[in-house]
């Protein structure tokens, strides 16, 4: 029998001590779980000393509702993460200017199995093979995005678990985020410049960074070689960057060209002026480029030949819907190999608490939901 949820002592119960409640279904317990974070938020009880236990009395499955004191053990771990890996600079860089470098993230090993990788997936995709120091326009003209690499080869979770990086999209996204998506975008001579965009939605940006971007160079970065660029403090203005602060050729801006289709000839003998204030990443083989999701970044045409040649591993906090469907179950040996590390299976949305179908939400320890910034 449900109690009588509405009596002023069982919220006294539930809001300042422990409880375990009986509930005949997971709706009733969905619906006592939601009024129970409201009252919390109504009375100001912020200060985590609450631990509410939800049972079922066949299975005595429960669930666990805590507020303050799991935000506050959470940021205490990303901060003590950050002071011991020593990345305390970048995180004053991500704060003051959007984004910050990872000198030598990558060990050479990791950069020629993923750029070998990588290549492999462009002879499967063109039907040729492409060499990366001399091809030129007519091999491979412009940027191609190469997506879906995470189970391509066992380099790709091995990146993606990078100790730093992680630590850093901790501090940007909280130990909940997850992987939204990896690829690489694979560029040959000639074609467009990347317009400057920002990866995070237009609606509703803050402060407080909903995605987030590491871009690992496995290939020299220059503005020749067609480098990224971002533009310093755009993280602040919560907004995406206007035509007429983006790249222009002579009086046509980006946008006008790419509307008039012009051929690809005409498009690798244009000459283009960065935007005013962009700073180029002239970064070496195997360090790392992180950024808030609101800082505006785009990218040089290359010119020189051969190919420049990324990996962009693309992370959200676990409400955002992630640009890759997650629950691929193709490759259950990928995540045997990982079993013991909790982190992949966190990255990999294995611990999202919403995407449930009929079975209702999952109230254990095994899924969850954030409640705050580091969570």
């Amino acid at each position: 029998m449900v109690r009588d949820l509405q009596q002023p002592k069982w919220w006294e119960s539930a809001l300042r001590g422990s409880a375990v409640l009986n509930f005949p279904d997971w709706r009733e317990k969905y619906k006592f779980a939601s009024r129970l974070l409201y009252m919390r938020y109504l009375t100001g009880l912020e200060d985590g000393s609450t631990l509410i236990q939800i049972g079922e009395s066949d299975t005595e499955k429960g669930v666990r509702l805590m507020t303050g004191k799991r935000e506050e053990a959470a940021r205490r771990r990303v901060f003590a993460n950050i002071e011991a890996l020593g990345l305390n600079e970048c995180v004053s860089e991500l704060d003051n200017q959007g984004f910050t470098v990872l000198k030598s993230a990558l060990t050479p090993d990791q950069v020629e199995r993923a750029k070998a990788a990588v290549l492999r997936r462009v002879a499967a995709e063109t039907g040729r093979v492409v060499d990366p120091d001399l091809s030129s326009a007519e091999d491979f003209r412009g940027m191609q995005y190469q997506h879906y690499l995470i189970f391509e080869d066992p380099v790709f979770p091995e990146i993606l678990l990078q100790e730093q990086t992680l630590a850093l999209m901790h501090y940007l996204l909280g130990e909940s985020c997850v992987l939204s998506s990896m690829g690489s975008h694979f560029r040959g001579p000639g074609g467009l410049p990347l317009a400057l965009h920002a990866d995070g939605s237009s609606v509703g940006m803050t402060e407080a960074s909903l995605v987030a971007n590491c871009n690992y160079a496995l290939t020299p970065y220059s503005a020749e070689n067609g480098a990224l660029l971002l533009m310093p403090g755009s993280h602040r203005k919560n907004r995406y960057p206007t035509v007429g602060e983006n790249w222009m050729s002579g009086e046509d801006t980006i946008f006008d060209v790419i509307a008039e289709n012009r051929p690809a000839e005409e498009l690798d003998n244009m000459t283009w002026t960065p935007p005013e204030g962009a700073v180029t990443m002239d970064i070496d083989v195997g360090d790392a480029v992180i950024w808030h999701g609101n800082t505006w970044h785009g990218g040089w045409r290359r010119d020189a030949l051969g190919t420049r040649i990324n990996l962009a591993a693309y992370f959200c906090r676990s409400h955002i819907s992630t640009q890759e469907r997650r629950g691929d179950d193709r490759f259950p040996e990928v995540f045997e190999r990982y079993a013991d590390d909790p982190r992949f299976a966190q990255l990999m949305g294995e611990r999202v608490f919403n995407g449930w179908r009929e079975e209702g939400p999952d109230f254990s320890s095994a899924k969850r939901n954030p409640l705050g910034i580091f969570d």
